[in-house]
């Protein structure tokens, strides 16, 4: 009902109720006559705007069903507008109604006429909040905490969207703070698996020592101070799905026995002796060049071939135009929002200071800047220098103007092509793409004729 032009009138009096059903042409009309009614409609359709009389039934002389109504349209559909309707004695009750939440009043008798400006209004002010809610949601892909507007990260996020649901070994690559375990824990919420467990662990960041006994589990008296059996987080995953980061740092020694868990789907206990099955579907990811540490016998190739069914390389920060704005504008929100200040927005330059910045880090590097940003700033906006980046001249000189970018780009095309063919303008024409009559009059345009 709220992607059309609906309007809700809710009205215990029939003959009025009909009269007003009639008379706002261009609205698709929906009555009720009570409060059950009205709040009914509501849940099903959570129409654009609501006209409410506050005297209904049972007590049409007073307002008190009325405002219960307001409270729990407002309640199931905060964004609705609704216009009270009220007799010429209840002033007073229309200005409460209009600070619980109501967007307007009107008192009664009424002209259709004018209530319709009213309601004109109302509907032109929910159009324009759901377009600001549309474009504030704009970049946020179908998976669950993916920001993107790159065509590139579009892309992978469509991958993912097809593969999520099938159960394949995924090898997820990409620089450190790309957001690895997000895709990984995107691919667990497509799956079938979405309701068990997903359990990360990283290669990097437990001792060689200890790692084996962590993935795989132990014995009681395995080793010394195993005082007791211990489950591994392999087991721990099991039906849920496994996330293994850095498997890159995955010891040598330990790559062989994962191997086998991969392909026979048992593991052994440290100091056991049972295969016990698992079942769990197995997402690595490093920000390492595999290939590279294979050629250096660092990482088996059969291993590779195990976790790599499917391969997702995540691109840079700085290769993905456009997200990192995006992604800037919803961590200030969210900074803003868990900081309790009333930051709201960027300005220019700072825009251009952060589309124009590399992002060594990536996105972990801007979620701290932002975060920084949002705790340091004075006022209700962040400039380039709360942001407190380098910036460099050519970072400096960016412009979105199509004309100057334009023209820097057929200026630079000249000088290349007269210079790869030594002069020829013919030769050049002819790499351009273009007549000699329109080289002539592109090297007077920008004065490179001698």
């Amino acid at each position: 009902m709220s992607s059309k032009k609906n309007l809700l009138i809710v009205e215990d009096d029939l003959g009025l109720q009909g009269q007003l059903r009639w008379a706002f042409c261009g609205y698709e009309i929906a009555t009720a006559k009570d409060r059950q009614e009205a709040v009914a409609l509501v849940r099903r359709h959570e129409p654009p705007v609501v006209t409410l009389d506050l005297g209904l039934p049972p007590n049409p002389g007073g307002v008190s069903e009325g405002m219960a109504s307001l409270q729990e349209i407002l309640a199931l559909a905060p964004y609705t507008k609704i216009i009270v309707i009220t007799g010429n004695d209840s002033q007073e009750h229309a200005v409460q109604a209009v600070g619980a939440g109501a967007y307007d009043f009107y008192s009664k008798p009424i002209d259709p006429d004018i209530l319709k400006l009213t309601i004109d209004r109302a509907y032109r002010l929910y159009e324009l909040e759901m377009e600001n809610r549309r474009l504030r949601r704009a970049g946020h892909s179908s998976l669950e905490g993916v920001i993107a507007v790159s065509p590139g990260m579009r892309k992978i996020c469509r991958t993912i969207e097809k593969i999520g649901p099938a159960d394949v070994t995924t090898l997820i690559l990409g620089e450190s703070g790309t957001g690895k375990e997000i895709i990984a824990r995107a691919l667990h919420q497509l799956s079938y698996r979405r309701g068990q467990t997903f359990m990360a662990i990283n290669c990097a960041a437990i001792p060689e020592n200890l790692l084996e006994s962590e993935l795989f589990g132990h014995e009681k008296g395995a080793f010394t101070g195993a005082v007791r059996q211990t489950r591994g987080k392999i087991e721990y995953a099991n039906e849920g799905t496994l996330f293994l980061d850095e498997i890159g740092d995955l010891p040598r020694g330990l790559q062989a026995k994962l191997l086998r868990f991969l392909q026979e789907r048992v593991i052994e206990r440290v100091g056991g002796r049972e295969e016990i099955p698992v079942d769990v579907r197995v997402v690595c990811a490093t920000n390492q060049d595999l290939k590279e540490l294979i050629s250096q016998s660092q990482f088996r190739e059969d291993l590779y071939y195990r976790i790599a069914e499917v391969t997702v390389n995540l691109p840079p920060l700085r290769e993905r135009p456009g997200d990192a704005v995006v992604i800037g504008r919803a961590l200030l929100e969210h900074f803003s929002h868990m900081q309790g200040k009333a930051v709201r927005g960027f300005t220019d330059d700072a825009t251009k200071a952060i589309e124009g910045y590399t992002w060594p880090g990536n996105i972990r590097e801007l979620e701290n800047c932002i975060k920084r940003a949002v705790i340091m700033v004075e006022g209700n906006r962040i400039a380039a220098g709360d942001l407190d980046l380098p910036v460099s001249a050519e970072q400096q000189s960016l412009s979105l103007n199509l004309r100057q970018i334009r023209e820097h780009t057929e200026r630079e095309a000249l000088t290349r092509a007269i210079t790869l063919v030594n002069g020829n303008l013919s030769r050049a024409a002819e790499l351009l793409g273009v007549t000699r009559p329109t080289l002539y009059a592109l090297l007077d345009k920008y004065e490179m004729r001698d």
